[in-house]
């Protein structure tokens, strides 16, 4: 009995300091990570699902979503370190007020479209250059393998 009072009191301990989160995260993304060795190889960590990635890491870390983001950040691929605010911005072309540098960049991003007049209220998109999913075989498409 004296044993299940300690682990109640070490479990309360953890929990208070944030940690007991932090180390479930930690195995989900280890179990993520264990079961991605068995699947198909994800795509290459391309220019734009680094951007992509990294709005979304800042927007789950803002809104205190920290195990998402560390699951996202072991799942992807994406760096541990986050990328620098500024390079996000000029990359994105986007320049930023300081109201608008105490939110994430995606929230700027959406409240830039909600608001945008041009075009009728429609914004035109253009498909990004993904990059494909790895596959087993070289087989140029349209051919005959």
């Amino acid at each position: 009995s004296g044993k299940n009072v300690n682990i109640l009191a070490v479990r309360e301990t953890l929990e208070s300091r944030g940690v007991l989160g932090q180390l479930k995260a930690r195995i989900r993304a280890e179990v993520f990570s264990a079961l991605d060795d068995q699947r198909e190889p994800r795509p290459p960590l391309s220019h734009e699902n680094l951007l992509i990635n990294e709005l979304i890491r800042e927007y789950l870390e803002f809104n205190k979503y920290r195990y998402t983001a560390s699951v996202l950040t072991a799942e992807s691929g994406q760096p541990e370190a986050p990328l620098d605010r500024q390079f996000l911005a000029n990359e994105l072309r986007v320049a930023e007020d300081t109201s608008s540098k105490s939110v994430p960049l995606l929230y700027g991003l959406v409240s830039h479209f909600l608001n945008s007049s041009d075009n009728g209220g429609k914004v035109f998109l253009r498909g990004a250059s993904l990059p494909t999913a790895p596959t087993g075989s070289n087989t140029v498409p349209g051919t005959d393998a």
